[in-house]
């Protein structure tokens, strides 16, 4: 009994133990420190740090101007729960018209919204099933809810019924 419980125990510990990630753009910052404003191109950017995380299509980019943000962050999971960022850093690089570098900047979680992130999620086809139903429909010998799936439009398909 002891080792059972011990058991449970241990894994109700471990289960709930936070897992770090790092996501995105790994910052160099030797790298970082070897591009020249005003002498160095969207071509050696590229070359030095990568493809963008983002690029800009308006808002702090003046028009005629491109604005490349490279996205870091660090993010915490405990068990089951929705992720909490921890630390985010961005480094922007901002393009004059001619396409050479006009500006760096970095930014933190501590200056705000720089990139604004798109949260809203694309809804899945079909019906959502409550808890019960979806454990009653994976149950074996347990008739779902009787319910047919209709099509997502309402629609009853083309006219004259269905074409081989």
């Amino acid at each position: 009994m002891r080792g059972a419980a011990l058991s449970a125990a241990f894994l109700f510990l471990f289960g709930c133990t936070p897992v770090i990630d790092q996501r995105g753009y790994l910052p160099d910052p030797t790298l970082e420190s070897k591009i020249a404003v005003g002498t160095d191109t969207k071509t050696s950017v590229q070359e030095r740090l990568g493809y963008p995380s983002t690029e800009a299509t308006f808002g702090e980019a003046a028009p005629g101007n491109d604005a490349w943000y490279y996205i870091s962050s660090v993010e915490k999971t405990v068990a089951f729960f929705t992720p909490s960022v921890q630390s985010r850093a961005i480094l922007a690089v901002y393009f004059d018209k001619d396409g050479k570098v006009a500006n760096l900047k970095h930014y933190s979680l501590r200056d705000g919204h720089v990139v604004a992130f798109e949260t809203r999620t694309t809804p899945a086809k079909g019906r959502e099933l409550t808890f019960l139903q979806q454990l009653f429909n994976a149950t074996p010998g347990v008739p779902g809810s009787g319910q047919q799936e209709q099509n997502p439009g309402q629609g009853q398909g083309p006219p004259g019924g269905p074409h081989p």
